[in-house]
């Protein structure tokens, strides 16, 4: 039996999986780094954190699954997106990583917004927002430009943990459709834009597909890693491009619901002239030749974690979820909005906050959490709505993962919703199994990533939408769409008393 190594590198932890070509997970490990804020909005990481914290993790791996390292075939890669890791001509980081969650790039997006207009779009299909890498460059390039103009390359976080374990150095399209200099259509760099902004080409890496041989492990990282150096090392991808091939969506019709901290409602797209006018983001897919579409709700779970630890702190989740099955769809006139830090889609507002509107007295703590549960689905269900009215999108099918897909009442909900049956997997295991396929899939393993999903990912259930419940959803999602325009003047004059 023959097996890959998929590598799931976070923002606060690195996932390692062991899979054999049977698509069964046989070991996994997991090390955690730290996060530094050197100062409010700022994001930062070292990154030798994350090499060390992968070797050290792919070491337990190994030693765990007590399998010949000869028969570990090929190892590949899920990643944090946009972070900006600068090196200089020995490889060497210039200054801490700028992570994606950074966001002191307010006034570097309104600059590439002025002056590039309505080609930003056309080249890079997303808007400029601060945790893409362009606008990380630019603060650089603006504070620090003695570092810039030392700088030989600027690589993302997996890609300098790629290098670091093989020596090479390249980029592939899924993470590189997030720095907002990739001509997303065309496949390559975009000269305009750098000559724009006086950023030298020469720092761009070469682009190769996600599934593109890098390289194969250095012997001394190998040894250290309990490896041969004969592993073949590929290219991987971006987390959310991962996550959907951990999940499958790798065919028209297929959309995930992705409920973590934030939430993510991605689409696969195989039509590269789909245009969503900035609406919604529009990435390079892992899968060749094929893209996704996706909103993010900023406080999806977050949501559920400050609503329980500001007002029961003394339960856990399954207990907090027991009572919602019995509370009616609606939570008898009582709607919440998840905007408690912001939100991105679609109205990409960072000072809306948060509401309940509707309480009265008969309201018990099961309805205001079913509220909050109804509330973080419905803002998913605006970037679906998007797809379908901006994009004309058909969405048949979706599979909801993380903390939405552990109950199910809330599975229901969504179906109901979303007005869309929702699925939920066997066994769920995220990016790092998505970087898993990845490598199999450059080992050979299968002739199509089809083959590969055949293998790799099981299905637990079915939810179909209920026709009651959805008429009764619908009504009141058109109450709770009407919510952010009533109190957007509100929110913005009591942020001038904070």
């Amino acid at each position: 039996m023959k097996y890959v190594i998929g590598v799931d590198l976070g923002t606060s932890s690195v996932k390692v999986l062991l899979v054999n070509q049977l698509g069964e997970v046989c070991q996994e490990a997991v090390r955690h780094y730290p996060l530094s804020h050197p100062k409010t909005g700022y994001s930062e990481q070292n990154p030798e954190e994350w090499v060390q914290g992968t070797i050290e993790a792919v070491n337990e791996l190994v030693s765990k699954a007590n399998v010949a390292k000869e028969a570990i075939e090929g190892i590949s890669f899920s990643g944090q997106m946009h972070g900006l890791v600068l090196i200089d001509e020995t490889g060497t980081p210039l200054r801490p990583a700028i992570l994606w969650n950074d966001t002191r790039t307010t006034k570097q997006c309104q600059k590439i917004t002025k002056i590039l207009g309505s080609k930003l779009l056309d080249i890079t299909k997303n808007k400029a927002l601060e945790g893409f890498t362009l606008p990380k460059i630019l603060w650089v390039q603006e504070h620090e430009p003695e570092l810039l103009a030392r700088a030989t390359q600027f690589l993302l976080p997996k890609d300098y943990l790629r290098y670091r374990l093989t020596g090479n150095i390249d980029m592939e399209y899924s993470d590189a459709a997030g720095t907002l200099l990739l001509d997303i259509v065309n496949h390559q760099w975009s000269e305009e834009i750098c000559e724009t902004f006086a950023i030298s080409p020469s720092i761009c890496p070469p682009l190769i597909e996600s599934h593109e041989l890098s390289g194969t492990l250095l012997l001394e990282i190998a040894n250290e890693m309990n490896l041969t150096d004969q592993v073949k090392v590929f290219a991987g991808g971006a987390d959310n491009a991962c996550g959907a091939l951990g999940a499958g969506i790798i065919n028209d019709e297929m959309a995930m619901c992705s409920i973590g901290t934030s939430g993510v409602f991605l689409a696969y797209e195989k039509d590269k002239t789909q245009n969503f006018k900035g609406a919604l983001h529009f990435f390079n897919h892992s899968q060749p030749n094929s893209y996704y579409s996706m909103g993010v709700t900023l406080a999806a779970g977050y949501s559920l974690s400050w609503f329980k630890e500001t007002f029961v702190k003394e339960k856990n989740f399954e207990e907090l979820l027991e009572g919602i099955a019995d509370i009616p769809a609606g939570a008898n006139g009582l709607v919440f909005t998840p905007y408690i830090v912001g939100e991105r889609t679609p109205y990409a507002d960072a000072l809306i906050r948060g509401s309940f509107i509707g309480m009265d007295s008969t309201h018990t703590l099961d309805h205001f959490t079913r509220a909050v549960i109804e509330g973080i689905t419905f803002s998913l269900r605006d970037s679906l709505e998007l797809m379908r009215t901006v994009g004309k999108k058909e969405v048949g099918k979706i599979v909801s993962i993380g903390g939405g897909a552990k109950n199910h009442t809330w599975l229901q909900i969504q179906a109901d919703i979303f007005n869309t049956p929702v699925t939920k997997l066997t066994s769920e295991q995220g990016p790092a199994l998505g970087a898993a396929i990845i490598a199999a899939m450059g080992c050979q393993w299968f002739e199509t990533f089809e083959d590969c999903k055949e293998a790799f990912i099981q299905y637990e259930k079915e939810f179909t939408p209920n026709p009651e419940q959805v008429k009764k959803y619908q009504e009141i999602y058109d109450i709770y769409t009407q919510v952010y325009d009533n109190t957007k003047s509100m929110n913005q004059a009591l942020n001038r008393l904070r």
